[in-house]
């Protein structure tokens, strides 16, 4: 069976599909997931059809490891704080060091082996200065990941100009090309401020029906 689930982070929510091959977990249960950056903590939020039934599932895909414990329900609210506080002090040395980049968001490994920071920036920054003094402050390995804003709307979610939450905050895994044709196809309005979503980009339903309008 495959689960998505939903990290607790404090700054960063992610939803992840994961691998529950045993069936260890059920709806509302909090898990333990491990992915090729290490093991999270999260809440099961929705349960997955499988694509194509009877097929195995990739072995490369993130996989539930067991239910947690108390012990890791106490710890992950330690690090709920923990992650809150380590986003203001970055942010205060990015601001300091003046730095071209935005700070999205925190990620706390369950063990507190490493301390992942999510951010934005238009070209390549040089973080160096800045990671010696999350170290140093945080006294843990320092990871710093680059995104997109698509990404960092993902991330931080939020409602659409449709009234529901973002698509790429919950059901949406992949992002595909989305151009200006597809809007003119549809007969929508041209008009940026209609037609961007949250990221400030194209909005990613306009390439849900455009294909059918080019059949018509």
């Amino acid at each position: 069976m495959d689960v998505s689930v939903i990290t607790t982070c404090a700054g960063c929510r992610r939803q992840i599909s994961c691998r529950d091959p045993e069936g260890k977990v059920q709806l509302g249960d909090y898990c333990l997931i491990e992915t090729k950056r290490g093991v999270f903590f999260g809440k099961v939020c929705q349960a997955i059809p499988s694509r194509a039934p009877g097929k195995e599932q990739s072995k490369s895909k993130q996989r539930i490891l067991r239910k947690a414990s108390a012990e890791d329900i106490a710890r992950a609210g330690k690090n709920s704080t923990l992650e809150q506080k380590a986003f203001d002090f970055c942010l205060q040395r990015i601001q300091a060091r003046e730095l071209p980049m935005k700070l999205v968001g925190v990620e706390h490994l369950l063990d507190g082996s490493k301390t992942i920071f999510y951010f934005t920036a238009d070209g390549r920054v040089d973080f160096r200065e800045l990671v010696r003094d999350l170290a140093h402050e945080l006294r843990t390995r320092i990871e710093m990941r680059q995104i997109g804003v698509r990404d960092e709307a993902r991330m931080l979610g939020g409602i659409g100009c449709c009234g529901l939450p973002l698509c790429c905050a919950t059901f949406l895994k992949d992002f595909e090309p989305v151009s200006i044709r597809m809007a003119k196809v549809q007969n929508l309005t041209l008009d940026p401020a209609k037609i961007s979503g949250a990221c400030g980009r194209l909005m990613c339903c306009l390439g849900y029906e455009s294909k059918d309008y080019e059949r018509t």
